[in-house]
């Protein structure tokens, strides 16, 4: 496949340090908001026909695939088929072969409790039932643990999943090994392993009053933050992780340095996991999942769409959100930022999660469409 031409025009993204940052605090302008919120219609149309288009490749027969990671090897990548936010839909979690774009269900709700040990929190009360829904996911090689799936779930209970990911006689295998069910008024979004056994998951808001938090996210009032989990003491704040409306989170490789993904109004922080201080800041507009590049940047999926589409697209049944979104790659030392990729409308908009797949390639997921998108990037 050629170069998307967009590439070769990227734009830089303004930097700015945190204490520069542009906050909105007048309490009148959330009434005003929300008249102009009830007043607006959505942008972009819905996609039906799952068709290539022009150097991008449609990839139909999925599920909402929110969230992807690479098994290594990169021969498999694990999708999280989203169901629903608030858990109504279950989803389930399947493996997809990069070379022969095969899908295979490896992980539903509803299945008996299976032999093996207990990662997770030991009162966790026993695996998914049948209304699991995936939403973010991490996949890392955590010491005594081997291959630790993370899984956040929405569906009978909000909560992160342990899984283990095993080589079968069959192949890949992904086997539950227990839970950290998140403290009350959780509503949970993104997660990331600890070398440690521990792991980062993002907070958004609380669950109740959703349209009054993300009235106040869109004004720059937090709504949200980190939370840390340890298996000796359970759930606490990450210290300086308070933002409005926490989404896409990623680790240094020391894993002193959080990069967070703060969804309203538009930036991408550099925080030390140390001291809570926020190095640095990137305007990025609303950027949900981050994920590593193989040349060590880190890849920004970026929506530009209102909140009415993307309160539209949630309520999709079939065919794709055409929201219009881009793709942001951001250097994590300097947080340089340059947009490499843009697409609405057919054959799929709404983007999620880029994974870099290798030669190039990077396949894209969304968390309203039947279908994700494979593309080409000469960078």
């Amino acid at each position: 496949m050629s170069t998307n031409l967009r590439n070769l025009e990227t734009r830089k993204v303004r930097l700015e340090s945190f204490q520069g940052a542009r906050r909105l605090r007048c309490p009148l302008l959330l009434g005003l908001l929300s008249i102009v919120l009830m007043g607006c219609a959505p942008s972009y149309p819905t996609v039906e026909a799952c068709e290539d288009k022009g150097d991008i490749q449609a990839i139909c027969g999925l599920q909402n695939p929110e969230d992807l990671a690479l098994v290594p090897g990169g021969k498999q990548v694990i999708v999280s088929q989203f169901g629903s936010m608030d858990g109504s839909r279950p989803g389930n979690l399947a493996f997809f072969g990069v070379d022969d774009e095969t899908l295979r269900v490896a992980y539903e709700g509803g299945r008996a409790q299976e032999p093996g040990a207990n990662w997770g929190d030991p009162a966790c009360p026993g695996p998914p039932n049948e209304l699991f829904s995936p939403h973010g996911l991490d996949l890392a090689q955590v010491p005594g643990f081997g291959d630790r799936l993370l899984v956040v779930n929405h569906g009978g209970r909000e909560a992160v999943e342990f899984f283990e990911l095993a080589r079968g006689s069959n192949g890949l295998e992904l086997h539950w090994r227990g839970c950290a069910v998140a403290p009350d008024e959780a509503f949970l979004n993104d997660v990331v392993n600890l070398s440690d056994g521990g792991f980062l998951v993002t907070q958004m808001m609380p669950r109740e009053s959703a349209p009054w938090n993300l009235m106040k996210a869109a004004l720059g009032f937090d709504t949200g933050w980190v939370y840390e989990w340890q298996q000796a003491r359970g759930f606490g704040i990450a210290k300086g992780s308070e933002a409005p409306f926490p989404n896409g989170i990623e680790l240094s490789q020391n894993e002193q340095i959080i990069y967070l993904n703060v969804y309203s109004p538009g930036e991408v922080r550099k925080i030390d996991r140390t001291t809570g201080q926020t190095l640095a800041a990137v305007d990025v507009p609303s950027p949900d999942n981050v994920t590593w590049g193989s040349d060590g940047e880190l890849l920004v999926a970026s929506h530009h769409g209102g909140l009415m589409d993307q309160l539209a697209c949630m309520d999709l049944e079939s065919g794709a959100c055409g929201m219009e979104f881009s793709v942001v790659a951001i250097d994590p030392e300097t947080l340089e930022a340059n947009e490499v990729f843009t697409q609405s409308g057919a054959p799929m908009g709404a983007g999620t999660v880029i994974l870099d797949v290798g030669g190039g390639d990077y396949l894209i997921g969304s968390f309203a469409a039947d279908r994700m998108i494979r593309i080409h990037l000469a960078r």
